[in-house]
């Protein structure tokens, strides 16, 4: 059970990006916006230009093309970022474009978006991120903890800054004493580390 937990942790590393571990939990009442990845479908609105507002994919290489607007980088940045570069970019053809972007459909197939939950006390299942997900709904949707998960000792690994970031949660408190400090909304790409009980 221990190796698999070192496992888990061995494969962050492997990555390149180390775990930095943090003694603050990660903020619970604010939801973080949407940041847009490969795959998404996004609709890009300009205020009274038809002919500039169109449905457009966010490719593998995580841009987009847009009429006037080539090659614009979306990963990674929220609809109202990238609403704004476009809005600078139209600026040199359109008098005080206003443009709004708006995620029409996210990307169903991408695994890098899915929220993760790993550890010796639970069995690994991954849960597909949707907007406004919360630390409570994955565990509902995993079938909750067993007698052997030790949820008061886990922990959310998040990737920020191009590095992992670990965050106590007291998932046990969640659930028994209906404490919502702890329900965080999730981010994609989320862990949600469960330890083994010891007894």
């Amino acid at each position: 059970m221990r190796m698999l937990r070192g496992l888990a942790i061995a494969g962050l590393l492997v990555l390149g990006l180390p775990l930095v571990a943090s003694a603050r939990p990660a903020p619970a009442p604010a939801a973080p916006e949407y940041v847009i990845g490969p795959g998404d479908m996004l609709h890009v609105f300009v205020w009274k230009n038809p002919d500039l507002s169109m449905d457009v994919p966010v490719r593998p290489d995580g841009r987009i093309t847009v009429p006037l607007v080539q090659d614009m980088q979306a990963e990674g940045r929220t609809p109202t970022e990238l609403a704004a570069s476009i809005r600078e970019a139209l600026a040199a053809y359109v008098t005080n474009p206003v443009v709004t972007v708006v995620v029409k459909a996210f990307a169903a197939n991408d695994n890098s978006a899915a929220i993760r939950v790993i550890g010796t006390g639970v069995p690994p299942k991954s849960v597909p991120y949707r907007a406004g997900i919360t630390a409570l709904d994955v565990i509902i949707a995993v079938g909750g903890l067993d007698a052997f998960a030790n949820g008061d000792r886990a922990t959310l690994v998040r990737r920020e800054g191009g590095m992992y970031h670990s965050y106590p949660l007291h998932l046990s408190r969640l659930l028994n004493s209906g404490d919502l400090s702890d329900n965080v909304r999730m981010q994609p790409g989320d862990i949600i580390r469960i330890p083994e009980r010891l007894f």
